[in-house]
């Protein structure tokens, strides 16, 4: 396949990149996690979740995320037999928890970065280019603690 130029808008980032889909398979990871550890969860159960958000995974894709998760000790599985079938439920380990919660800390020190980011491009006009605000790097937490955050409104 030939490379395309940088500056060329692929018709999808899912279908020009393995290196975005790999991306969008760690939010597709946390989303996992997040779910098994509200209720137990199954693969196409889950399939329409993910898919509400915009995630569509073929099952060859999602049970090997799944098997993954189980492998690491971030799930644990347990056999349940629904129609006559079993069905295998997912739900996370003390592990998992642990690396949902690492991921949150993580998530919304992303999230605050960039949304500064988009405030101060704002700001200048909505400018692509030019000197980014922050000069120094904020300092990275290395606990699983969330941050506390400005006042916000319940709702934001």
């Amino acid at each position: 396949m030939a490379r395309q130029s940088p500056d060329t808008k692929p018709e999808s980032l899912e279908e020009h990149s393995k290196l975005f889909r790999d991306l969008l398979l760690g939010f597709v990871k946390v989303h996992l996690l997040y779910h098994a550890s509200q209720e137990p969860i199954y693969g196409s159960g889950i399939s329409a979740e993910l898919e509400r958000h915009g995630y569509r995974l073929s099952p060859g894709t999602l049970y090997p995320v799944l098997h993954s998760l189980d492998d690491a000790n971030f799930l644990v599985r347990e056999d349940r037999v629904v129609g006559g079938k079993v069905r295998k439920y997912y739900r996370t380990t003390p592990l998992g928890e642990q690396a949902l919660d690492e991921a949150r800390g993580k998530i919304r020190e992303l999230v605050d970065e960039i949304m500064d980011d988009a405030r101060t491009r704002r700001g200048r006009g909505g400018a692509k280019s030019g000197a980014k605000a922050r000069t120094t790097p904020k300092p990275r937490s290395t606990t699983s603690k969330p941050r506390k955050r400005a006042a916000k409104s319940a709702t934001a």
